[in-house]
This record gives C-alpha cells, sequence and structure tokens, in this order.
C-alpha cells in the first residue's frame, strides 16, 4: 500500500490529470502523455498516480542528475515505501575498446561506488521481495544485469529454531559473491565470533547477527556495523546475492563447454582468414577467463559471457531491469518516462553505440560474437515489456502523441503565465539586443537576460562585445566544466553578471526565477537548435519570473518558429483564463542560492586552507609534495570518506573529483 505524504494538495489542473491518468492505466491503456509546463508539479502528479493505481512503478529520466533530483522528491512523498534508485555506477567507467588506427587496447576499468551498488542491488531485492516499490532510474536500467529468476534463486535462509550449519553457511555466502573478512567488516562480508555469525548484506547499511548453540539457531539480530548498537529482533533473516551475475557450479560446467566450442571455432575462422594475431588473442582471452570463472566464479567482463549463463539463446534480449519487475509483478507495474523528448531517443541510440564498440572488439579477436549479446535493449524489446506507460513532458515528440491519449497540465499553482513572444528582424540584432539589456538592466537591477547563439564562437564573441559597452557578461557552453556551469548560474542570480550567453545549455533543468528576458539570435536558422521543441524549452526559461519576454531575431517565420509561438501563447492564455476565474495574482518564485558545491581558489588562505567549508581545500589545497606517507595515507582515507558522503549526496560530479585526488596522491 502506497502511503503519500505532502505537505500541500493538489491545485490548478492537477486534480483533472491525476484523475485521467489513473483512469488510463485502468482501463489498459498502454500509452498516455503527461504534457506538462514546467513548475506545474509534474513529480506531485505521478505520485498521486502511483498511490491511486498502488502499482509498483519504475520511473526513468534521461541523465542521473535528473534521477537524483526525482528519487529525493519521492523519497520525500513515499518515506514509508520502498524508493529505490538505480543508475550506472559513477565512480570512473572506461569501457573496454579497441581503436586500430593507433593499435591501442584498452582494458575496462570500473570504479564501483559502494554507494550506488547498494542502491543497485536494494532495488532489485525491493522489486523481488515487496510491492510498494518505486524505482527511480537513468536509461542505464535497459543495460543487461543477469537473470531475475537467477538472482531471486539463490539465496540464504536462516530462520530461529531451525537446524544450522556453519560451514555450509559459509560455503552459500561464498557462492553469492559474499568474502570472510574478520577485521574489515563492509557491506558483502561475513565473519564468524565463536558462537555468532555475523553478515554485512551488499544492500543494506545495516548488518545482522545469527547466534547458533548445538546446531540451531538460537537468535537473530538487526545490529549498526560502526557502533555493534542491535535494534530488532527477527525470526527470519534472507540473505540476497552480492552481485547481480549469478550461477552455480552446474550452469558454470555447461556454460564452459558452450564457450569453449565458440572459442574453437571462432578462432578457426581467425585463423582460416590469416588473422593470426587475433586468433592467438582471442585464445588467450578466453582460457584465461574461463580458469578465473573455475576457480572464483567471477573474472572482469564476466558480463560478456552472459548468454552462456542466462540460458539465452544468439540474439535474445538481455536481462534488465524491466525484466525483474516482470518477474516479481507481471503485468501489474507502471513505468513512467521523464523528459520522453530526451529519454525515448536515448534509450532509442544506446543499442548502435554499443555495438560498434563490440563489433571492433570482436573482430579483432579480443571477445567472442557473445559480447553482443551483452547489451542495452533495443527499442522495439524495451517497448514491449512495460503494460503501461506514462511520458512525462512539456514538449512531447510526435512519437509519444500520436500513440498516446494527452493528458494536459498548464497551470501552475504560482499564477505565472508563459512569456509573451516578440520577433524582430534580425538586422541590427546586436544592437537592438544591447538597448533590451541596458534598458532592463536600469529598470530592475535583480532581472536577467539570457540569450542563446548558434556556435560557441559567436557566444564568446558577443560576450567580449558587450563587456566592451559596460555590460557584464559571460557565457556557458559545454566546454565549460560541469562544477563551474554551477557557479557561473549562481554568479548570474547573485548579480555579478546580468547577461548570460550560451549555446544548447540553456534548455530543460536551468531553474532561473530572476530570469526576465530570454533572447533567441537566427531564431529562423532551422535545425536542432532551433526546432520546435528547442525553442519551447529556451522559451521556458522566461517562465519563472512574473516579467518574463522572449525576443526572437529572425527574417522569417520559420515552421518551428510558429508552432513553438502558437504552443506558448496557448499555455500562455489557458493559464490567464485561470487566474481570472480564481481570482489568482502571479508571484515569481522565489528560489534561494544555494551553497557552492566547491570553493573557488581564492577562497583559501595563505597556507592552503578553505576560508569556507567545503571540498575545495581536499581537491586544491592538498599538495602531494608536502605529505609525509604517513599524512598522505591519512589524507586518501580522508578523501574517500568525503567522495562517499559526496556520493549519498547525489554530488556525482565532486565525487568523480575527489576520485581523481585518491589517483593523483596514489601515484
Amino acid at each position: 500500500m502506497f502511503i503519500l505524504k505532502a505537505p500541500f494538495s493538489s491545485t490548478g489542473d492537477q486534480p483533472q490529470a491525476i484523475a485521467a491518468l489513473t483512469k488510463g492505466v485502468l482501463e489498459g491503456k498502454k500509452d498516455q502523455v503527461l504534457l506538462g509546463v514546467t513548475g506545474s508539479g509534474k513529480t506531485f502528479t505521478v505520485a498521486n498516480v502511483i498511490r491511486n493505481l498502488n502499482l509498483p512503478t519504475l520511473i526513468i529520466s534521461h541523465n542521473k542528475t535528473l534521477a537524483g533530483q526525482i528519487y529525493q522528491e519521492m523519497r520525500e512523498f513515499f518515506p514509508d515505501n520502498a524508493v529505490s534508485y538505480f543508475v550506472s555506477y559513477y565512480d570512473f567507467y572506461q569501457p573496454e575498446a579497441y581503436i586500430p588506427q593507433s593499435d591501442t587496447y584498452i582494458d575496462k576499468e570500473a570504479q564501483i561506488n559502494e554507494q550506488i551498488d547498494k542502491l543497485r542491488l536494494q532495488s532489485t531485492t525491493n522489486i523481488l521481495t515487496r510491492k510498494d516499490v518505486v524505482v527511480v532510474a537513468s536509461v542505464s536500467c535497459i543495460y543487461n544485469i543477469g537473470s531475475p529468476a537467477d538472482y531471486g534463486k539463490y539465496v540464504l535462509e536462516i530462520e530461529v529454531g531451525k537446524p544450522f550449519d556453519l560451514q555450509q553457511s559459509m560455503y552459500r555466502l561464498a557462492q553469492l559473491q559474499y568474502d570472510r573478512s574478520e577485521f574489515d567488516f563492509k557491506r558483502g562480508t561475513f565473519r564468524v565470533r565463536g558462537t555468532e555469525f555475523d553478515v554485512y548484506p551488499a544492500y543494506e547499511d545495516i548488518g545482522y547477527r545469527v547466534s547458533h548453540t548445538g546446531g540451531m539457531v538460537t537468535a537473530i539480530v538487526r545490529f549498526d556495523p560502526l557502533t555493534g548498537k542491535q535494534d530488532a529482533s527477527l525470526d527470519k533473516l534472507v540473505i540476497f546475492p552480492a552481485k547481480h551475475f549469478m550461477a552455480d557450479p552446474q550452469t558454470i560446467e555447461k556454460a564452459e563447454k558452450e564457450i569453449r566450442k565458440d572459442m574453437e571455432f571462432e578462432v578457426a575462422l581467425h585463423k582460416k582468414a590469416g588473422r593470426l594475431v587475433e586468433a592467438q588473442r582471442l585464445s588467450q582471452r578466453v582460457n584465461h577467463d574461463l580458469e578465473m570463472i573455475k576457480e572464483v566464479g567471477y573474472v572482469n567482463g564476466i558480463e560478456n559471457y552472459s548468454r552462456y549463463f542466462d540460458g539465452r539463446a544468439e540474439g535474445d534480449p538481455p536481462f534488465s531491469l524491466l525484466h525483474y519487475f516482470r518477474q516479481a509483478y507481471g503485468n501489474k507495474f507502471l513505468v513512467v518516462v521523464d523528459e520522453s523528448h530526451m529519454s525515448v531517443p536515448q534509450i532509442r541510440g544506446m543499442f548502435n553505440g554499443d555495438f560498434a564498440r563490440k563489433k571492433t572488439l570482436i573482430d579483432f579477436g579480443f571477445r567472442l560474437k557473445a559480447a553482443y549479446d551483452n547489451r542495452p535493449m533495443r527499442f522495439e524489446e524495451f517497448y514491449k515489456i512495460p503494460p503501461n506507460i506514462i511520458y512525462l513532458s512539456a514538449t512531447p515528440n510526435e512519437w509519444e502523441t500520436a500513440r498516446s491519449t494527452v493528458v494536459q497540465q498548464l497551470v501552475r499553482p504560482t499564477g505565472i503565465v508563459d512569456p509573451e513572444v516578440i520577433v524582430r528582424p534580425s538586422k541590427n540584432e546586436v544592437q537592438d539586443l544591447v538597448a533590451e539589456i541596458e534598458k532592463r538592466v536600469k529598470q530592475n537591477q535583480k532581472g536577467k537576460i539570457l540569450v542563446t547563439t548558434l556556435t560557441k564562437r559567436i557566444a564568446e564573441d558577443l560576450t567580449e562585445y558587450l563587456k566592451e559597452k559596460g555590460i557584464k557578461a559571460t557565457y556557458l557552453h559545454s566546454d565549460i566544466e560541469t562544477l563551474e556551469r554551477s557557479d557561473i548560474l549562481d554568479s548570474l542570480r547573485k548579480n555579478e553578471y546580468d547577461v548570460l550567453i550560451g549555446v544548447n545549455l540553456l534548455r530543460e533543468g536551468i531553474d532561473l526565477p530572476e530570469v526576465t528576458l530570454v533572447a533567441i539570435l537566427d531564431a529562423d536558422k532551422e535545425g536542432f537548435l532551433r526546432s520546435r521543441t528547442a525553442l519551447i524549452q529556451t522559451m521556458g526559461r522566461a517562465a519563472r519570473n512574473v516579467g518574463g519576454e522572449v525576443i526572437m531575431y529572425a527574417d522569417e517565420k520559420t515552421d518551428s518558429m510558429t508552432a513553438a509561438i502558437a504552443e506558448i501563447n496557448r499555455r500562455r492564455t489557458y493559464q490567464l483564463a485561470y487566474n481570472k476565474k480564481n481570482n489568482i495574482t502571479p508571484q515569481t518564485i522565489i528560489k534561494s542560492i544555494r551553497k557552492r558545491i566547491i570553493e573557488k581558489e581564492e577562497d583559501l588562505d595563505e597556507l592552503g586552507n578553505s576560508k569556507q567549508s567545503g571540498y575545495d581545500y581536499l581537491l586544491k589545497g592538498i599538495r602531494k609534495e608536502s605529505l609525509t606517507p604517513y599524512d598522505k595515507k591519512k589524507t586518501i582515507k580522508r578523501l574517500e570518506r568525503e567522495m562517499k558522503k559526496a556520493a549519498e549526496e547525489m554530488n556525482f560530479e565532486v565525487a568523480i573529483l575527489l576520485r581523481e585526488k585518491v589517483k593523483e596522491l596514489n601515484k
């Protein structure tokens, strides 16, 4: 049972959207679209739909940052339910690759973050053991993670009053990929202390202590691994695997025969074609992997042999997170695709990119052809699985709308309307823009202006030109590091700048209530950056302020411009009518400025310490050459603690930088 807790209730046109989406699912509609403007509370609407339907739900987002935001919101809405987070390992992932031009082989390198690993395992465990599940995932959820049937089958069950064999239990945990560790008790380990047997599950932050006497289980208690404090007693304990890829000895033996058979066949093909180096390379690689699997049950890159262990035929789709949902719930679950205009194309494109990389590895003898089947699902395979899909977007693509019932949510609780759109000729556009900027800066010192150009060079040149005119301007594009982008946006809000110029980063996710004007240069240059979707998203950046306006500079109206302007005007009219009917006075959104993630160099004192507490001292203030071996060891431990803390707070970019600092100190 889903219990929704929120300090507010549905308002505006949220109630009708909730009712329509709920009814659509109950009527068995495969596809529905929630066309909701930014700021209308689409996430809260979805939470209400989940509560109404009481269905386990998978929410897919096109990037980790947005997925993290949704996860945090859903966790607040459903504090008593199983809300989980499933994204790819963030720390570092370099996929295996080969560059023929330079004869460069790049081995797979993955630094798995324990926190995200725990959340991933927690997601699959929740799915197999509970009904009140919401999993927020990135599009990586369509990748192969092993058979849900095998994962659910490989468990260790312990029950009070039942027989207990210590040796057999330890052997079972080893099969589940747990390690014995008497001194370093951490996730995915177990230890033995007299008549007590401790297990630290890979998917939880707590440990379990099993007491046994005379071959019988006498007690099971849950405890804090750090303090040892016990907080609950249990009658039964079920431990799930520490990894998603599992196989028993019989399966491994059968798979080994099939792998060797395919290896011999493919080695012979390479030799027949005169590729002797490739033949030797493939034979050496596969034999090494088989020896590792036989000895320890695991090898780096074991997923490339997953078809053999899963019992899949060549070309069969991989087992993904969606298969766990289907395994546990049949056709009784819901899938929500957030920002579908971005997520759906991304799901479509993932297979092709993976196939191209694998093809090179296989052609040059680094992998068997079975590696092709360790892949993301094709879009057609993905689409077949969910019984019901709800697409969320302010600008859904034609693919979604053509096959779906479209439910609209156009009212913002704040009463803010979409901006008024003005089209002006591109002749003398820069001079006109300068005049508009100067006028607004003079009228409202806190009002900010966003300008979008078609290229990075134009953005940089225009910034320099505005600076020469005495205007506080800066630019934002993909060459600027992610963390610096956040600092630039904060600086804009703090009045250090009045104008921000960008290319394609001023679309989704930029929440700046101070923006009173969005100027779009070369709006009539039809293409990706000036498509209907891009224009609507860009114009939406001015929909946080009651004085928001949009100026498009164009010599002619393209079809995209006409469609985008018509849609913005439709939404504007709808909100104005709602405000009038309900006597609502629009109010600009008030949003506090978050503390800077990383302090700047000038915020360090003369000793290199941070004047403000933060991560900057760890990243810039620590000098490797000034550390003794003892200090270096202590510093690395501190960095690793802060890295984990940053990951828990969803500051993945910070965590990556901290990891790089650890690498630097370890050299």
